[in-house]
C-alpha cells in the first residue's frame, strides 16, 4: 500500500463522514436559527427553549437517516475489507 492508496483513503472516509453528518447538522442549524427566531420576535429569553426543539429535530433526524447512514457505512467497510484482502 504506497502514499497514494492511503491519502484516498483518509479522502473517502472524510467525504463519508461529512455525508452522515451534514443531514443532521443541517436541521439542527435550521431548527436553532427558527427557534432562535421565534425568541427574538416574541421577546421569550428561555436559554432551555432552544435545546429541546432541535435535541428532537436532531433525534427525528437521525431516525429517519439511519437506513441511509448504515447503507453506507456497510459500503464503505465492504470496500475496505476488499481493499485489505487484496493487498499481498
Amino acid at each position: 500500500m504506497d502514499e497514494l492508496e492511503v491519502i484516498d483513503l483518509v479522502r473517502q472516509s472524510i467525504m463519508l463522514s461529512i455525508e452522515l453528518s451534514a443531514p443532521v447538522m443541517l436541521v439542527g442549524l435550521v431548527v436553532g436559527t427558527a427557534v432562535a427566531l421565534v425568541q427574538a420576535l416574541t421577546q421569550i429569553q428561555e436559554v432551555t427553549l432552544v435545546f429541546v426543539p432541535k435535541i428532537l429535530a436532531i433525534f427525528f433526524a437521525i431516525f429517519v437517516g439511519l437506513p441511509m447512514m448504515t447503507t453506507a457505512l456497510v459500503e464503505f467497510m465492504n470496500m475496505l475489507a476488499d481493499h485489505i484482502v487484496s493487498i499481498k
